[in-house]
């Protein structure tokens, strides 16, 4: 059965023409990155409560160490995020934002990464389908320019190929823009979520400030 599938491929892949081979290329980058982006964001942590149940009890006790030593340990873009601006401890909030900020925008560039390449092949896939299309018709009125219309089979190639590259680029690109999309959100998602770590942050030491005062 599997044989008899792969056969199959092969012969649509032949009778596809060269525009087969980049459009080929087109879905082996888009499944390594889309594979590399997916493993890398399932191992990103995202629970926020989770982070600032331990960072808060050690800051409220004073053990600025530990904040820091759990926000290394829980690590992706939040703790990386919350570990800035326990660096920062005991300056000013502006100098603390701008601290947060500069990591934020380097876990930013980290989570976009490849993400373009998968929009390039979502955009680029249907075109080289189309492009398998006029190819094929010109074949096609190529062979009816120097032969008489006696025999159907005569332009078949040119169509088939029409009908198959057409096909191909599409099938390569609706997963594949799925999958931006996906990654898309889950960018998004992250950057709300390091907004609301660094919001969290300076209210805790908002609220370690305002102890000390009363003391």
């Amino acid at each position: 059965m599997y044989l008899a599938i792969f056969g199959t491929l092969i012969e649509y892949f032949q009778k596809g023409g060269f525009v087969m081979w980049p459009l080929l290329l087109c879905s082996i980058i888009g499944v390594a990155f889309v594979i590399e982006r997916g493993i890398y964001y399932h191992r990103l942590p995202m629970d926020i409560n989770l982070l600032f149940t331990y960072v808060r009890d050690k800051l409220l006790r004073k053990d600025l160490k530990g904040a820091m030593e759990d926000a290394s340990q829980y690590g992706g873009p939040l703790g990386n995020i919350i570990k800035a601006g326990l660096l920062r401890f005991g300056r000013n909030h502006e100098e603390i934002l701008r601290a947060i900020e500069s990591v934020a925008l380097h876990e930013v560039s980290k989570l976009e990464r490849g993400l373009w390449v998968l929009a390039t092949i979502a955009n680029i896939a249907p075109i080289l389908g189309f492009l398998g299309t006029v190819t094929g018709m010109i074949n096609s009125f190529k062979v009816l320019s120097l032969q008489s219309f006696t025999d159907p089979r005569l332009v078949a190639a040119g169509i088939s190929q029409a009908l198959i590259t057409t096909a191909t680029g599409l099938i390569i690109a609706f997963p594949i823009q799925f999958a931006y999309n996906y990654f898309s959100n889950k960018l998004n998602n992250f950057t709300l979520l390091m907004e609301t770590s660094a919001a969290m942050l300076l209210e805790i030491f908002s609220e370690m400030e305002e102890e000390k005062e009363e003391k």
